[in-house]
């Protein structure tokens, strides 16, 4: 069982760490499309591509999962795959895109 926010050390700035709780910057919108999504923020006028709808399903997860890697299994990705979707949310948390956020109550 993961510790809880109130004993886990805080994920330090540009550190991506998959196996705590990230969530949207709340700077930052959502448009689903066929591809997947866009995502702008609205902070920086900064417009991502996700081409991967799975991703988008994993980052829409992220607020209601204790993790980024629950985010990840809760959205349906294989175990193999979680390396490269996990990656690819480092990649938004490095943009600023995606926040150290708390676990859901």
């Amino acid at each position: 069982m993961p510790p809880n926010a109130a004993t886990r050390p805080a994920t330090p700035p540009g550190v991506f760490d998959a196996d705590v709780a990230w969530a949207l910057h709340p700077g930052v919108a959502v448009r689903p499309e066929p591809f997947g999504a866009l995502l702008y923020d609205f902070r920086t006028r900064r417009l991502t591509f996700l081409k991967d709808r799975r991703l988008l399903d994993v980052v829409t997860a992220l607020g209601d999962q204790p993790s980024a890697l629950a985010a990840c299994r809760a959205a349906g990705v294989a175990p193999d795959d979680e390396a490269r979707y996990a990656a690819a949310l480092a990649r938004l948390a490095a943009a600023g895109m995606l926040v150290p956020g708390a676990e859901p109550a």
